[in-house]
């Protein structure tokens, strides 16, 4: 853990990865839905980064109006990482969560509500006790009003933050780059090893989203 770089990788530095995709599961371990696809029309992606992906993706799929989750790789250089890969900081990724959800039944603006409520995003390159890239809060949007809304929620949330006296949000709000499926035994984490660990936790400063105030810019 005190071993790892706090920093990001460069092209140079960072490792060189495989052409093949890693081997994962195909459907959800708990809704039994396709990880990959084919999504009903009409339905949206989203991505989040806050944290160990095992206990981000129990919040999401327990989400009214999410259709499937899966966890992933993103944000970095490395193609088609592994875990242990990911986890030496030289590939460059968070682990994220990769959510697709039903826009008649949910909003954007209430996954964005779940996302700043149940992680700490002032803490740069680490989510308590765990340390290191691979754990930076992310948001990766999939399309322009996502990311006004992104972008909105996070000044209405810093507001709320700092008036809690906390600190400045490091979240990365970025377009959706490439997300790599994790290997299988990471899909449904929680589902299928109900007592695992699950080191994500919220400030408990809510975010206002919901409360009169529109995530919209």
């Amino acid at each position: 853990m005190f071993g790892k770089p706090k920093d990001l990788p460069t092209a140079d530095t960072a490792l060189p990865g495989r052409q093949e995709p890693l081997a994962t599961d195909t459907v959800h371990f708990v809704s039994g839905r396709p990880l990959k696809g084919p999504y009903p029309e009409g339905f949206q992606v989203s991505y989040f980064g806050m944290g160990c992906f095992w206990g981000v993706e129990r919040v999401f799929w327990q989400e009214p109006g999410v259709w499937v989750t899966a966890v992933g790789y993103q944000g970095g250089l490395t193609p088609n990482p592994t875990y242990e890969e990911v986890c030496t900081g030289r590939t460059g990724h968070t682990e994220a969560v990769k959510v697709v959800f039903d826009p008649s039944v949910t909003s954007y603006a209430r996954l964005l509500k779940a996302f700043w409520e149940n992680h700490d995003p002032t803490q740069g390159m680490r989510q308590g006790n765990d340390i290191g890239t691979q754990y930076r809060s992310t948001l990766y949007y999939t399309s322009e009003d996502q990311r006004r809304e992104a972008e909105a929620s996070r000044e209405a949330y810093q507001e709320a933050l700092s008036a809690s006296g906390r600190g400045q949000i490091t979240t990365e709000i970025a377009p959706a780059p490439e997300f790599y499926y994790a290997e299988g035994y990471h899909q449904g984490y929680l589902a299928k090893n109900p007592e695992g660990y699950c080191g994500i936790g919220g400030t408990g400063v809510v975010c206002p989203i919901g409360l009169g105030v529109k995530a919209e810019a």
